[in-house]
């Protein structure tokens, strides 16, 4: 199936894309080679996959069949989702996602034709009704890598205090929450290592931001800024590998629908190299959009 490949170019062919970090060789990044795989939940709670490239525009696909999974308008955020290919050619797909005051897990299995044979969702805790962001960073590596895989959740609350929790074999345990984030209107992972995450934030004033946080307690995220002007109008990023160092960039502005992508060079404060690649050649205005991804061993994010 289309978005299956779509989802693992995102993580692995990506590398043929190679976006420069220096001002120097930013005209000249292969951003065509780079792609990602968008998702979005429909207002009628439905799963559509589509696939994002930078071309000149930009261009999106149309998408794949939609999947019926929520009720309608129900779903407020979504983490991103992991593809899981199996055998006999089905694939399942899981991820989080915020409905009325509860955070959920979100599983559903698809057969070798695209057809929905089965959905849980998985009630995790309440509380959740103040909450304006969430995302999931996983790190992992193939099978004897010797990479002990972790997995961690990040969620913005109302009054700017970002919180985070680690997946252990009992469930989420939090890990700690940190002040001073009420201006950030949206975040995406642009890093995952051993040591810590990286996000990439947008500010109701303009300003975009790195957000570097160790995986270590107490939490302590590092802030540098990226631009201070400009960025005001997007409600929604999602980032993808793009190179082995960069990341492809889409901005959503909710109010028009319109998408904006930008290859993003390796993150270095206000010296990060970003090339606007324009408008996208289609619209997004379901209500909720989201990464999709491949299996988490080969989603590789080293922007930063």
């Amino acid at each position: 199936m289309w978005w299956r490949a779509a989802a693992v170019a995102s993580c692995a062919v990506l590398a043929v894309g190679f976006v420069p970090t220096s001002a120097e060789g930013a005209g000249q990044a292969a951003t065509e080679a780079c792609s990602a795989a968008i998702g979005s939940v429909t207002a009628q709670g439905e799963h559509v996959i589509r696939g994002l490239k930078a071309t000149n525009p930009p261009s999106l696909s149309a998408g794949s069949s939609a999947v019926k999974l929520y009720a309608p308008g129900v779903v407020r955020l979504s983490t991103y989702f992991e593809d899981y290919p199996g055998s006999g050619g089905g694939t399942s797909r899981n991820g989080n996602v915020v409905i009325g005051d509860s955070l959920y897990g979100s599983f559903y299995y698809l057969d070798a034709g695209g057809e929905s044979m089965e959905h849980r969702l998985t009630r995790i805790g309440g509380g959740w009704s103040n909450f304006t962001q969430l995302e999931r960073a996983t790190f992992d590596k193939p099978v004897g890598s010797g990479i002990v895989p972790r997995s961690d959740l990040y969620a913005l609350r109302k009054d700017g205090v970002l919180f985070r929790w680690h997946h252990t074999s009992a469930g989420w345990r939090s890990t700690g929450s940190y002040p001073g984030f009420a201006a950030v209107k949206s975040m995406a992972v642009i890093s995952k290592t051993q040591t810590y995450d990286t996000f990439i934030a947008n500010t109701r004033g303009g300003a975009l931001y790195t957000i570097r946080i160790p995986t270590t307690s107490p939490m302590k995220p590092i802030v540098r800024p990226v631009r201070t002007s400009t960025w005001q109008g997007f409600e929604t990023l999602i980032a993808a590998a793009c190179g082995q160092y960069g990341t492809l960039l889409l901005g959503i502005d909710k109010d028009t629908g319109n998408g904006y992508a930008y290859a993003v060079g390796h993150a270095n404060g206000t010296a990060t190299v970003i090339n606007g690649l324009g408008k996208v050649n289609g619209s997004f205005t379901d209500p909720v959009q989201f990464r999709f991804s491949g299996v988490s061993f080969y989603d590789w994010l080293n922007g930063e």
